[in-house]
Formats: structure tokens, C-alpha cells, sequence
């Protein structure tokens, strides 16, 4: 796997019309959004109608701007509250004290050992090309294209939409899970890998971003999703659509299995 953020060919889209598309399908509750690096604060600042921050935030809090509020949000690193943020995204370098998990001992692990081994295993943007981030709301296509696109999903919503990516050329889709700072697992890893990657967001990005309980993320390079909605379409003319209908657990199962299996 390249260890790169990976850079899209410019394929158009219709954002709006993506939008519409995965609301009509799957029926979700949060605005789609998309995340760009950008290798200058300026770059960053050219997007229209971009918002800088003007208090110190966590970077789940700047993605809640986008995912909750339909904001266009640009930071660099001085307005995030720590290297742990900062990091994931390539904006603070995974130095020796990052590394070591000093500060998350003896709180989300029992020793260093495990606390170092975390830090160790979670998915980073390599530190050095980029000094900026932004997310907006994807319908907005001021973000054209991001780097990647954050779908927030409920698990029948989320299933779905990973069936639909299976639709057609099959591939077991496999991820971690990092526990604390699960952003690695989600937008770290997409940005690293140039791959889907699902998460189950963690304390910290339901404290403070806002992510519901019953949510789950997935990020993924755009290059993805009208695969996905090929598919979701495709499993809809079968019959597999959300909401999925509840068949009664106590019901005799041939009658259903014999249409969708």
C-alpha cells in the first residue's frame, strides 16, 4: 500500500446529484462532507467561503462543522488543541514524545507499553507536505475533489452501503480497529492508504464532535462512491433497500429467503 496521500485524477462530479443519490438510497441523517490537505495555509484559505476557527478545537470538532452545521472549515495546526489531532493528519510530527503515549497512559491504557503500542499502530498522514486541512459539506463541490469523502451511517445504513461497493468487482474489505483515537482508523487511514476504511467512532468524537451513538464512519477517496451507488441501485431492484423491514422472528423463513437468497 503507498504510504501517500493518495492524488485523485480529476474526474467531474456531480456533487449535488452523489448527494441526492446516497440520501435517496440510504436515507441519512448527516450531511456528507469531504476532507483536503493542502500543502499552504494560503491554498486552504482560497476555498470560497471558508471559515477559520477562533477558539482552539479538536479536529472531530472541526469535521462536526462541516458534518453538523453544513460549515466550510479550514485549520492549520496552531488551532488544534494537540499533537494527537495534529498528527493523524500529517500536521505534527509522530515524534518521540508523541510516539512514547506519555499522556494516554494509566488512562485509556494500563502501562506505556500499551500506550506506545497504540500510538504505533494508528494510521497517519506521513508528516512534511502538508501544513493545512479543510472539510466542507460535499453537496457544496467547493472542495472539487476532495481527498476524501466522510459518510457517517447508521449500521443497517453502513452494511448497505459496503454491500454496495461489493456489488461488483467482490472484495473482502477488512479493517482495525485502534480504539482511542479511532480517526486513524477512518480519515487517517483513507488519506494514508487511498482505501474506503470504516471506523466505530471513539469517546473523543462523540464528546466532542458530536457523533451519535448509533453512528458509524466511513471515509473513503470519491473515486469510490459512484461505485457504491452503482451497486446500491442494483441491490435496490432486488429488493435490498433501506430501511431493511423487519421479517418477525418468529415467522416461518422460506417465504422471505427465497426472494433475497
Amino acid at each position: 500500500m503507498s504510504e501517500q496521500v493518495v492524488d485523485l485524477p480529476g474526474t467531474p462530479i456531480d456533487w449535488p446529484k452523489m448527494v441526492d443519490d446516497l440520501n435517496r438510497l440510504l436515507r441519512l441523517r448527516t450531511t456528507p462532507i469531504g476532507m483536503s490537505m493542502f500543502e499552504s495555509i494560503a491554498a486552504m484559505e482560497a476555498i470560497p467561503k471558508i471559515r477559520r476557527p477562533t477558539a482552539i478545537h479538536t479536529t472531530d470538532q472541526i469535521v462536526a462543522m462541516a458534518a453538523r452545521l453544513n460549515w466550510t472549515v479550514g485549520i492549520s495546526n496552531e488551532d488544534l488543541v494537540g499533537a494527537q489531532c495534529g498528527a493523524v493528519i500529517g500536521l505534527h510530527p509522530p515524534d518521540e514524545e508523541w510516539l512514547s503515549g506519555r499522556q494516554m497512559a494509566g488512562v485509556w491504557f494500563e502501562t506505556i507499553e500499551d500506550s506506545s503500542a497504540h500510538q504505533r499502530a494508528m494510521h497517519t498522514v506521513p508528516f512534511g507536505r502538508f501544513e493545512a486541512m479543510a472539510v466542507s459539506p460535499l453537496a457544496t463541490g467547493r472542495l472539487d475533489p476532495p481527498d476524501i469523502c466522510l459518510i457517517y451511517a447508521t449500521p443497517a445504513q453502513m452494511i448497505l452501503l459496503i454491500n454496495g461497493l461489493q456489488w461488483s468487482g467482490y472484495q473482502n474489505l477488512e479493517w482495525g480497529c485502534v480504539g482511542e483515537s479511532a480517526c486513524a482508523d477512518s480519515w487517517g487511514r483513507a488519506l494514508k492508504l487511498g482505501e474506503p476504511s470504516v471506523s466505530i467512532p471513539c469517546f473523543a468524537e462523540r464528546r466532542y464532535g458530536g457523533v451519535l451513538d448509533d453512528e458509524l464512519l466511513l471515509a473513503t477517496p470519491p473515486k469510490f462512491l459512484p461505485k457504491a451507488i452503482a451497486g446500491l441501485e442494483a441491490l435496490s431492484r432486488n429488493g435490498l433497500r433501506y430501511p431493511i423491514p423487519n421479517y418477525g422472528i418468529q415467522q416461518d423463513a422460506r417465504a422471505g429467503l427465497g426472494h433475497s437468497y
